[in-house]
């Protein structure tokens, strides 16, 4: 069967149950998919930016910052596999998925891990972090984000993560996203395009 994606737009139009029946696909007949966050800047929080397909996560993190760093300014990156993302259900645009969660559940045996949490607050939109919980099991960990981070517009969708799952930048990476001067090669605007065509026109106009 197909991988399944996060990606709430490819759910919405059933792609991948289309794809399945054209195309008659068999059990890996494709890479698998990571799931791949950036920050923009350091003061940002991460972003969901896409997928990428690769064979093994090293490979994955070498694909995710070529397709999602190169043109862009970045100062970090997470990847991890999609299967390792743990995902809510999806509310109705005016629902808060928090509304819908139970009591904290009974206190489970084994070690706590850590979690970080990012939520969906309009569709069409990428998730965000929004911080980090400490729990049991993704069920409390979702319960103590609802007490942590259940403030301000609807959250229609929580995505929760293992830290250790985590594949994550450090500093030596960072070299690769400060090659110029404060990386103004990757703003557009840094090129100033318009007034360099408006000096051009004048060089062409006649004198008098």
């Amino acid at each position: 069967m197909a991988l399944d994606s996060l990606d709430p737009r490819i759910k919405r139009c059933n792609l991948q149950e289309q794809r399945t029946k054209d195309f008659n696909s068999q059990p890996l007949d494709q890479l698998p998919t990571y799931e791949v966050f950036i920050q923009l800047k350091e003061t940002k929080a991460f972003e969901h930016a896409g997928i990428v397909h690769a064979a093994t996560p090293d490979m994955a993190f070498l694909f995710a910052k070529e397709q999602f760093s190169r043109r862009y300014t970045c100062t970090g990156m997470w990847v991890v596999p999609s299967d390792r993302v743990w995902v809510t259900a999806f509310s109705d645009l005016e629902e808060n998925i928090y509304d819908q969660i139970d009591e904290m559940p009974a206190q489970e045996a084994g070690p706590e891990e850590d979690y970080e949490v990012f939520h969906l607050i309009q569709r069409g939109k990428q998730h965000q972090h929004v911080g980090r919980v400490t729990a049991n099991s993704h069920l409390q960990a979702l319960q103590k984000a609802k007490v942590r981070f259940n403030a301000g517009k609807p959250i229609l969708n929580v995505w929760l993560i293992k830290i250790n799952d985590l594949q994550t930048t450090n500093l030596e990476d960072h070299v690769i996203w400060s090659t110029l001067h404060e990386k103004t090669h990757r703003d557009v605007i840094s090129y100033r395009a318009g007034d360099k065509l408006k000096q051009f026109k004048e060089k062409q106009q006649p004198d008098g």
